[in-house]
């Protein structure tokens, strides 16, 4: 019996149903030869990435890791998604889950030169 509760999200299963349908279309399109098609399918696939992001911030989505088994349901809401998720790539493109030390007025690109990486706990 594992400990973690990895994709069982709305986040998750959202965004990976959108991406289905958008490279079904793909698909579609590579075998009708048309590209409008192509291009309609990998647009509906960026969609589900801005989708999958924007309800993993509202607190749908939930980071990967050891949570307690009271969190593992699928409806239930993520705590910790306004703070934002250490390590998340998600919540600080979002400008959340900022290292301890970084002062919101410096550039990430300097940031990350500014402060060393602590492990991952």
């Amino acid at each position: 019996m594992s400990l973690y509760d990895e994709g069982h999200t709305i986040a998750g299963w959202t965004g990976a149903g959108i991406a289905a349908a958008g490279s079904g279309v793909v698909g579609w399109g590579v075998c009708a030869a048309s590209l409008p098609l192509v291009a309609g399918g990998l647009a509906v696939v960026a969609v589900s990435v801005l989708v999958t992001w924007s309800l993993h911030l509202s607190g749908w989505g939930k980071p990967p890791g050891v949570r307690p088994r009271d969190q593992w349901g699928m409806r239930v809401r993520d705590t910790q998604a306004r703070t934002g998720h250490a390590g998340c790539v998600g919540c600080r493109l979002a400008g959340r889950g900022r290292r301890a030390g970084v002062p919101a007025s410096v550039p990430p690109a300097m940031a990350t030169e500014a402060v060393p990486l602590s492990p991952v706990e």
